[in-house]
């Protein structure tokens, strides 16, 4: 179609619509030539004045005729003053009016050799097509230099045409068969449709197809090295930091995306969003520059002598990956004569991890760290908290008193007032007769009358043992180190006979396995002698024992005892034959005689028994005849007074449960283990006699029934 016989008939035949179509299938596609050359399409996209007329000036894009001497040309749309996209040298730019091109050439057609068909030329056009803003952003599109020529008017497509923008060529041409339409995905490879620029301004993310998408994997470590390179030579920072008297600029934008502190800074409303210096108050001016350069290269260097400044001022501008790496540095070096400023640092500056990892390392060594000297220079409030603690890790109560007295006489002249409200919180009752009484005269209490008082409380603990029960406070309530640890030796599993010994600790709330017997033992008894356990008799499963085994904790050894002459198991029972008994006896070793007790107030086997204080326990057990499989489990806890021949019901446990093992472990009563008819139990329950209450506490490692469980104090 030529453009001296166009018509305004002419023009109808391609809309706006079809004009678009075709700049969309050539900007959307990659540069490939078509098998065969279209017509002459640029009067398609070339501005046109009535009767057909061609606007002087630069087009959108596009060759065709424009009767040029050369009889064909190629002109590119320059969108800011006449960059032309081809040129007949073949380079891609050309400079605008004034530059290499030549004065006067400004909007000039660039007599180009090529076709618009070619691949180069295409191409040239296509690669650049970013530089044209969306369709749909404006509506006018100036073409021409300011102050030259009209101004085109652009092709828009209206939302009621909802038709998919497709590559349509002239009829006739093979266009539309040798090349099918793209999909959405053809638009994301190149940047040349409306709507993936649309989403790049928007930083929306682009829904490309994997294989299209290029990522730089050493991106943000290049982009922050170029950032610390700026930082070192002072370059484009836009705020200085003061601390003292040190000044270091930085860059807002750095500071604010590594630290909330600095993020709520600089983009809320306040004075220091404004300023240019920002005066840092109350922070160390080094540990600020070391912190500053973390934020730029993401590293930074922990060291003794810096670290609780560095720790300090990453709390404050709330740097919680430099705090946790300083709290973990911290950790690994506590010990005995740093712990306890360790801990009070960390309670002031709210690193409670922290904090609780130095108070656990001062209980756990607590030997050591009283004989250090921030022991001694702890304030009145702290030792006081050591004092009250039942975690201490303390052999006896005398280590506790020696250490109090120690830290009074650093400083008699100013603590000595303090001793009675101190020696208030030392189990007092539970010291040996023999210390109390050398306390008594002590010159540091002996002037004291409540400090007498207190020590006077503790010998009638001791010259009064039958009132014990009623003399029950928190200074008669052990340390959980002192009452030793408590053993499960054996008992029914899963397997039909445990030979593992597991061992609990009541400071740490832990069972752990530590020993297994030679052999296979059910119905067999334990003894504890001279800190050490002897198993004895029992069945294997086959046969009757009379063999002997000894287990010692400090050692974790065993030893082959001389074997008992009897073969013998079930040394204790709650069963006639045919049913389970209520009936108590006991037995008086001066008349040699059993005599009957009170009775229970249910019929029980299987109890599990302790004692506390001089009352008896029952525990558990079920209630059936021997030929039932129903048995009925009983949580029932009675409790019998010598005193008063008395059976009293006190609080019943959490679960029912057959075949419990029971023990006196300080001044509670554990339930081990049992058979609920279904399961071997793993689970743990302690009571305590002052308050009437069960608790749970940690789970064996193996659910057993029928266990010998002791305690042993190592």
């Amino acid at each position: 179609m030529s453009s001296g016989g166009a018509g305004p008939s002419s023009r109808k035949e391609f809309d706006v619509k079809q004009i678009l179509r075709i700049r969309w299938r050539w900007f959307g596609h990659p540069a490939v030539p078509p098998p065969h050359s279209p017509p002459p399409l640029g009067d398609y996209f070339a501005g046109r004045r009535p009767g057909g007329n061609s606007v002087d000036g630069p087009s959108v894009s596009g060759c065709g005729n424009l009767n040029s001497p050369s009889g064909s040309s190629c002109v590119a749309a320059s969108a800011s003053g006449g960059s032309n996209l081809c040129s007949s040298s073949g380079r891609k730019f050309v400079d605008p009016a004034g530059g290499r091109g030549g004065p006067g050439r400004t909007g000039a057609p660039v007599s180009c050799p090529r076709s618009v068909s070619s691949p180069e030329c295409r191409s040239s056009v296509a690669s650049l097509s970013w530089l044209s803003p969306p369709s749909h952003r404006r509506s006018r599109l100036n073409m021409e230099p300011p102050g030259e020529g009209p101004v085109a008017q652009e092709p828009q497509l209206h939302p009621e045409d909802g038709e998919e923008l497709v590559a349509a060529g002239a009829p006739g041409t093979e266009e539309n068969n040798n090349n099918p339409v793209d999909t959405d995905s053809s638009s994301c490879r190149t940047s040349n449709s409306s709507a993936t620029l649309s989403s790049c301004v928007s930083m929306e993310p682009c829904a490309c197809p994997e294989e299209s998408m290029y990522t730089a994997m050493s991106h943000a470590d290049v982009t922050f090295r170029k950032m610390e390179g700026y930082l070192r030579t002072r370059q484009l920072c836009d705020v200085t930091l003061v601390a003292g008297e040190r000044r270091i600029p930085a860059h807002r934008l750095i500071l604010s995306s590594v630290s909330d502190y600095f993020a709520a800074m600089f983009t809320s409303d306040v004075r220091e969003a404004k300023q240019d210096e920002v005066k840092m108050e109350g922070i160390d001016p080094d540990a600020l520059w070391v912190l500053v350069q973390y934020a730029y290269t993401g590293r930074l260097e922990l060291r003794e002598d810096t670290i609780e400044s560095l720790l300090s001022a990453s709390c404050l501008l709330q740097l919680s990956s430099v705090v946790s790496a300083c709290c973990s540095f911290l950790m690994k070096q506590l010990h005995p004569s740093n712990c306890l400023g360790i801990s009070s640092y960390a309670d002031a500056q709210g690193c409670n991890d922290l904090q609780r990892a130095a108070h656990s390392y001062t209980m756990e060594h607590f030997l050591e760290v009283v004989a250090g000297q921030e022991f001694l220079l702890l304030p009145l409030e702290e030792v006081e908290k050591l004092l009250t603690s039942d975690d201490i890790n303390v052999p006896d109560e005398e280590t506790v008193v020696t250490s109090l007295l120690t830290w009074v006489h650093h400083d008699a002249a100013t603590r000595q007032r303090h001793l009675p409200s101190l020696l208030a919180h030392i189990r007092l009752p539970l010291l040996q007769p023999q210390f109390l009484a050398d306390l008594e005269s002590n010159p540091l209490l002996r002037d004291s009358v409540e400090c007498q008082r207190l020590l006077m409380e503790g010998m009638k603990y001791h010259l009064l043992p039958q009132r014990q029960p009623l003399l029950q406070s928190p200074r008669t309530r052990p340390r959980k180190a002192t009452v030793g640890v408590m053993f499960a030796v054996g008992g029914m599993d899963a397997s039909k006979g445990a030979t593992s010994i597991e061992q609990y600790c009541l400071r740490q709330d832990t069972w752990k396995q530590v020993a297994t017997m030679s052999g296979r033992r059910l119905q067999f008894g334990v003894a504890v002698l001279d800190g050490r356990l002897y198993v004895v008799g029992g069945r294997d499963g086959l046969k009757t024992l009379n063999t002997v085994e000894c287990y010692n904790p400090l050692s974790k050894t065993w030893s082959v005892m001389p074997p008992m002459s009897t073969h013998r198991h079930g040394l204790v029972g709650g069963r006639d034959g045919s049913s389970c008994l209520r009936s108590v006896e006991c037995f008086d070793p001066h008349t040699n005689r059993w005599t009957t007790c009170a009775p229970m107030a249910k019929r029980r086997g299987g109890v599990g028994v302790a004692t506390w204080h001089g009352f008896l326990y029952a525990i558990g057990g079920h209630d059936a005849p021997a030929s039932s499989l129903a048995s009925r489990l009983s949580d029932c806890v009675e409790r019998y007074d010598p005193q008063t021949d008395v059976w009293t019901a006190v609080a019943p446990m959490s679960v029912s449960r057959d075949a419990v093992g029971v023990c006196l472990l300080g001044d509670r009563l554990f339930a081990v283990g049992g058979y609920d008819g279904q399961v071997y139990l793993n689970t743990v329950e302690a009571y305590d006699p002052q308050t009437n209450e069960w608790t749970q506490v940690a789970p064996l490692c193996l659910g057993r029934a029928g266990a010998c469980v002791v305690t042993v104090k190592l």
